[in-house]
C-alpha cells in the first residue's frame, strides 16, 4: 500500500478538488481493479466459461474496499511483494465463490494499465469541465471591459492602446486551444483490453480452446463494459508509454498558457492597473505591511512550470521501454500521472479564483495612458495641422522638437509628460488647439478592439461553452474559495 501514498500529497489534499483527489486515491484505484475483474468475469461467462452466478453476485457486491480489507491487502503485499496478487487474494476473501476465477487468464497489467487509462479519461473529463468554467469567467471579464482603453505593451515597453477586455481575449484564445487539446487527447484514448502477458492473448486462446473469434470478442466486450469505444489493436505486456506522453502533452501546454496569464496579471499588479483578489485581513509580507503580493498568480506560475516539465518525464519513460515491457516505468508513472492531473486541477482552480475576483483600477490606467498618449497622438496632430493648411514637414519638425524636450523632462528630471502644455504654448499650433482634446481621446486609439471582443466571444467562445459537458459545469459552478 505504501507505493500508493504518493497519490495523496499535502498539496493535493489542501488545494486539489475533491473529485480529482478522489480519482487518484487508493480507494478509487483498487475499486477500479475490482470492477475490471468483474468485467472480465462477466465477458468470460457470456462467452461460455463456467463461472457461477454467485461468483458474479459476490464480486459485484464487494467492489468497495472496507478499512479491514485495506489492512488485509497491506499485509498480503508485505508478504507477497506483489500489489496485484495481494488484491486478488483480498478480493477472494469477500467473494469466495469467485476466488478461483478472479483474474482468470489475465496479467497484472490487465488491471494496472486499464485502470490508468480509465483514470486518464476521467481526469480529462474533470479538467475539461474546470477549464470551461475558467473560460466562462474570463469571458465575463472581457465582456465587462471590452471598451476600456489601456496602454498596450510590446517588449514590456509602451506601445499603442488596446482595451482591458481585448487583452483578456488573448488569454481566452489560448485556453480555447487547450480545451480543444484536452478533448482530442481524451477522445483519442483507447483501452489496453485483454492482451495477456506479452500481448499475444495466448492465455485467453488457451481458455477458449483455440477459438480466435471468442478471444477477439472477449477483448471487445471488456472494452465496452469498461466504457471505451476501442482497444489498442496491439500491445506488449503494457500499453505503449507513448500514450502517457500524448496525455501529458496537452497538460504541459495548458501549463504554459496558465503561466503566461498569471505572469501578465503579476505585471499588471506591479503597474497597479489590475490585481488578483486580496482579502481584507490578508498579509502580503511579514516585514512590509503595505505589500499586496500576487500570491495566487505566483502559485500558478510555480505549479505551471512543474506541470510543463512532467511531460518531459513521460517522454523519457516512453523512450526507455524494452521490447514487450520493463518495470522501470512503474514507480515513475505512479507519481507522474496523478501529479500531472492534480497539478493541472490546482492550477485551473487557482486561476478561476483569480478570474472571479480580478480588480481593475480605471483611474490608474487612465493616468498611464495620459503619460504616453501625447507622444502617440503626434501624427494625428500633424495631420490636423495639414488639414488646416499647414506644411507637413514644418509641422513634423515643430512637434519633433517639442516631443524631445518633453521626453528629456520625463527621463532626466522625473517630471510628468507636458508635451500638450508645450504645444498649447506654441503659437504655431494655434489652428488646432480647439481640436486637441478630441485628438487625444483614448477611444480614438483602440481601433476595433471592442468589436473584436464581441465577435470573438460570440463566434468562438460561446460555441465552446455550449458543448454539453462545459455548459452543465458552468451552470453548476459556484464561486471558488481558496484556503490561502
Amino acid at each position: 500500500m505504501e507505493a500508493y501514498e504518493t497519490y495523496s500529497t499535502p498539496l493535493a489534499s489542501r488545494y486539489a478538488s475533491k473529485e480529482m483527489s478522489s480519482l487518484f486515491s487508493p480507494a478509487t484505484r483498487f475499486r477500479t481493479w475490482r470492477q475490471l475483474w468483474l468485467n472480465l468475469a462477466l465477458a468470460e461467462k457470456q462467452l461460455g466459461l463456467p463461472i457461477p452466478d454467485d461468483a458474479i453476485a459476490q464480486m459485484r457486491a464487494n467492489l468497495d474496499l472496507t478499512p479491514e480489507q485495506f489492512a488485509v491487502a497491506a499485509e498480503e503485499e508485505r508478504k507477497r511483494r506483489h500489489d496485484v496478487m495481494a488484491h486478488v487474494h483480498t478480493f477472494g476473501t469477500v467473494a469466495p465463490a469467485a476466488a478461483g476465477i478472479i483474474h482468470l487468464g489475465a496479467t497484472s497489467c490487465y488491471v494496472t494499465d486499464n485502470a490508468d487509462l480509465i483514470f486518464l479519461k476521467q481526469g480529462f473529463d474533470h479538467l475539461i469541465r474546470s477549464l470551461g468554467v475558467l473560460i466562462a469567467r474570463l469571458a465575463d471579464f472581457a465582456r465587462e471591459h471590452r471598451d476600456l482603453p489601456t496602454l498596450g505593451f510590446t517588449h514590456f515597453q509602451p506601445a499603442q492602446l488596446t482595451t482591458v477586455g481585448k487583452r483578456a481575449t488573448l488569454w481566452i484564445q489560448e485556453l480555447l486551444w487547450d480545451l480543444r487539446n484536452l478533448r482530442r487527447a481524451r477522445d483519442d484514448l483507447g483501452f489496453r483490453g485483454v492482451k495477456g502477458t506479452t500481448g499475444t492473448q495466448a492465455s485467453f486462446l488457451a481458455l477458449f480452446d483455440g477459438d480466435h473469434d471468442k478471444v477477439e470478442e472477449l477483448d471487445r466486450l471488456v472494452t465496452e463494459l469498461s466504457g471505451f469505444s476501442h482497444a489498442y489493436p496491439v500491445t506488449g505486456q503494457t500499453y505503449s508509454r507513448k500514450i502517457d506522453a500524448d496525455a501529458l502533452a496537452p497538460l504541459a501546454s495548458l501549463g504554459a498558457s496558465a503561466h503566461k496569464i498569471a505572469t501578465d496579471i503579476r505585471l499588471l499588479a506591479n503597474l497597479k492597473e489590475v490585481e488578483e483578489p486580496f482579502e481584507s485581513t490578508q498579509i502580503g509580507s511579514s516585514a512590509m505591511a503595505y505589500k499586496r503580493n500576487p500570491m495566487r498568480c505566483e502559485r500558478v506560475c510555480s505549479l505551471a512550470r512543474h506541470l510543463t516539465v512532467l511531460h518531459q518525464n513521460a517522454l523519457m519513460t516512453a523512450s526507455v521501454q524494452w521490447f514487450e515491457r520493463t518495470l522501470d516505468d512503474s514507480a515513475n508513472r505512479r507519481v507522474t500521472l496523478p501529479e500531472a492531473f492534480l497539478t493541472a486541477d490546482i492550477v485551473l482552480a487557482t486561476l478561476r479564483n483569480v478570474s472571479e475576483g480580478l480588480v481593475v483600477y480605471p483611474r490608474v490606467i487612465a493616468r498611464r495612458i495620459a503619460q504616453e498618449l501625447p507622444f502617440m497622438a503626434t501624427e494625428n496632430i500633424i495631420m490636423a495641422l495639414v488639414r488646416a493648411g499647414g506644411d507637413r514637414q514644418v509641422a513634423h519638425e515643430h512637434i519633433r522638437v517639442l516631443s524631445h524636450e518633453a521626453g528629456r523632462a520625463v527621463k532626466e528630471q522625473g517630471l510628468e509628460n507636458d508635451l500638450l502644455e508645450r504645444i498649447r504654448k506654441d503659437a504655431y499650433f494655434e489652428p488646432v488647439l480647439g481640436q486637441l482634446d478630441a485628438l487625444l481621446e483614448p477611444t480614438r486609439f483602440i481601433g476595433r478592439a471592442p468589436e473584436q471582443v464581441d465577435r470573438f466571444l460570440k463566434e468562438y467562445v460561446q460555441p465552446a461553452l455550449d458543448q454539453d459537458d462545459v455548459r452543465e459545469a458552468v451552470g453548476k459552478a459556484v464561486k471558488v474559495e481558496l484556503n490561502v
